[in-house]
């Protein structure tokens, strides 16, 4: 059964919440949200992401990356970028602006490597090419290529700072929309 918040200081924690949720659960839906920035052209560009770690009291969310990344050049030239989640299970869309930072390297980053070298997700911090390179014809990457020697890693974490959300709650009852920062709440036209 659907719960319908009612106040701010009841749907703002919820919201932080379902956040921490998704960074645990696989299957929460905001648990992939779509990051959008901008090129190197002032295009927009836009990429699914996946919620590593939330700190609601920071005001930050986390996300891992390969350092060669396109939105790693991104967001090193233009910090802003904007996040949006869909729940249809909450019947929730949450925008979310932030300020992205890179971190490549320091303790924090190799202590996450040692959790990430055990999995399956190893190999694609590990690869000689970096995400987005063109394979020839057959999709394979040729063998000097395979043989090339493997960088150490190329993991890296892509932290968020969240300066405003917009919440948009979808009810048969009437949709809901406002704009909330760390200290705001504000209720806006759906």
């Amino acid at each position: 059964m659907k719960i319908h918040l009612q106040t701010p200081e009841e749907i703002r924690p919820q919201i932080w919440k379902e956040l921490a949720r998704a960074s645990l659960d696989r299957h929460h839906e905001w648990r992939t949200p779509v990051l959008a920035c901008v090129d190197a052209n002032g295009l927009p560009d836009a990429r699914t992401v996946v919620l590593r770690q939330v700190d609601a009291v920071a005001g930050q969310l986390t996300f891992y990356t390969d350092s060669r990344s396109p939105k790693v050049a991104q967001l090193m030239t233009q910090a802003s970028a904007m996040l949006v989640f869909w729940s249809a299970r909450l019947s929730w869309q949450l925008r979310v602006r932030v300020a992205c930072s890179v971190i490549t390297s320091g303790l924090e980053v190799e202590a996450l490597w040692q959790k990430v070298q055990q999995s399956a997700a190893a190999g694609d911090y590990l690869s000689p090419l970096p995400p987005g390179a063109v394979l020839p014809l057959g999709g394979a990457a040729d063998a000097e290529t395979v043989n090339a020697p493997a960088p150490a890693h190329s993991f890296a974490m892509l932290r968020a700072q969240v300066l405003q959300m917009d919440w948009l709650e979808l009810s048969r009852d009437g949709h809901r929309r406002a704009r909330l920062s760390a200290s705001t709440w504000k209720w806006l036209t759906p």
